[in-house]
């Protein structure tokens, strides 16, 4: 068995992998990569990146199905399934060689395979080929993500039990499907669904769907949804699945009362699973904390030398922060102090229509620790998004009532994904209602509605 010396070796080419890499090429360290799949993880191949490509295909056919509204005549509307997904995987391989050639334009050693510790400086690498070789090193760090999670008795057989691997690529459009999650992930599978003929129904076993975000932004999200025709049951707990010619057959029990739901496939997005077997986490004593690696706030694990990033260290279990993770980690592999990540400051965005985005406290959450002041427009109340014809939805606003620095931001709409961005600048730098109020915002934009909502928290709001 050969033997090369680094001083990081990287396991996981993801987002938060081939992030922690690069910041380590850029501090001089020589770096190696292990992968042994596609650079980029699932969140360019299979996650984030190609669900939004296929979302924008979402949102240009319902735009077209809305022509006259603009003032077009559109007869004989049709899509091209194979086309729709075509352009999808396109987009991934696209970005999978971009990442390719940031690894070699950084001197990044990449070793196609799959990794072991040995030691706490040893990982073992095994080729498609079955030969192996041995990677010496100061430091490693592991960023191996997580895989779809089955339920009890219901696992994925990949052609009516679906994850998101299926649903990505689909050969056609089920006339029924059944949505097991009311996450992120099963809402925007949901919505293009929905777009292109589905009849979608969606079970969450929470009270609202999002239940991480802010419940006024849930509940206009589920009536938005259920405007488009997608059934949504909530406190609902999937008991059985049964499969015949005919199709699936859910056994839901909610508020109550069981109920038979008759699908032609299920969608099963009910969260994930960190993967650290088969690591050899056991041989050389990484700890396990409810399944994940159990990290400090700088990201080394309990074995000196080895650090653990992204889904594999468990929530936020979001691409950017395992990004964010990452260079946290690089850095103070390279002996700087680097910064203390916020993890309340890191925001989340659903990508459905309208869309969701929010960053730091809910309302209930913010309340729980003192007295808050909350200010809220409508973009219905906005000239750009009334130019547009997206009217639907909101901006919500949570401070602080006594010193007025901003906790949280809640915002459903147009475009939400890309206003979310300032107000974490904002929380993260102290900014209070009068900051953002009196920052001028351009006319006519969708940001304004983010200074209405301050003006708002103030009484001072002067469109609403």
């Amino acid at each position: 068995m050969s033997r090369t010396e680094f001083d990081l070796v990287v396991v996981g080419g993801g987002p938060g992998g081939y992030v922690a890499a690069i910041r380590a090429a850029q501090l001089k360290l020589r770096t190696a990569l292990v992968e042994k799949d596609r650079l980029g993880g699932i969140c360019l191949n299979w996650g984030c990146i190609p669900t939004k490509a296929l979302l924008k295909n979402a949102e240009v056919y319902r735009q077209f199905l809305k022509a006259k509204d603009w003032g077009f005549s559109c007869s004989d509307l049709c899509f091209d399934l194979d086309k729709i997904v075509k352009r999808s995987r396109d987009v991934a391989n696209r970005l999978n060689k971009g990442i390719e050639f940031l690894l070699k334009k950084n001197e990044i050693t990449f070793f196609p395979g799959t990794a072991r510790l040995a030691k706490s400086n040893r990982v073992v690498v095994k080729g498609a080929d079955g030969v192996e070789q041995e990677l010496s090193t100061r430091f490693t760090c592991l960023a191996t993500g997580a895989r779809p999670r089955p339920l009890p008795g219901i696992d994925f057989d990949r052609k009516r039990i679906l994850s998101y691997f299926e649903a990505l690529v689909p050969k056609e459009i089920p006339k029924r499907l059944l949505v097991i999650g009311g996450g992120p992930i099963g809402l925007e599978f949901a919505f293009f669904y929905s777009t292109f003929g589905s009849k979608v129904t969606l079970f969450e076993m929470m009270p609202h769907i999002l239940p991480a975000e802010d419940a006024e932004v849930a509940a206009e999200l589920a009536k938005q949804l259920g405007r488009q025709g997608i059934k949504i049951v909530t406190e609902a707990k999937v008991c059985g699945v049964s499969q015949d010619e005919n199709g699936v057959a859910l056994k839901v029990s909610s508020q109550g009362e069981e109920v038979v739901h008759a699908g032609d496939a299920v969608l099963l997005a009910a969260g994930v699973l960190p993967n650290v077997e088969s690591l050899g986490l056991e041989d050389v004593g990484i700890t396990l904390e409810k399944g994940f690696i159990k990290v400090d706030r700088a990201y080394r694990t309990t074995v000196p030398g080895i650090f653990a990033i992204g889904d594999v260290v468990g929530p936020p279990m979001l691409a950017h922060a395992a990004s964010a993770e990452g260079v946290v980690a690089a850095e103070t592999m390279a002996g700087l102090e680097s910064h203390v990540l916020d993890i309340e400051s890191i925001p989340s965005c659903t990508y459905t229509h309208p869309q969701v985005a929010s960053v730091g406290l809910t309302e209930a959450k913010a309340a729980e620790r003192g007295p808050v002041r909350v200010g809220r427009f409508p973009f219905r109340a906005l000239g750009k998004a009334v130019a547009i014809n997206e009217k639907d939805g909101f901006v919500k606003l949570v401070f602080d009532a006594r010193r007025g620095t901003l906790l949280g931001a809640h915002l459903i709409g147009p475009e939400v994904t890309e206003l979310i961005a300032q107000l974490g600048l904002g929380r993260a730098l102290g900014a209070t209602d009068a900051d953002i109020h009196r920052t001028v915002h351009a006319h006519p934009t969708l940001a304004e509605a983010v200074m209405e909502a301050a003006a708002d928290a103030g009484g001072q709001c002067i469109h609403s």
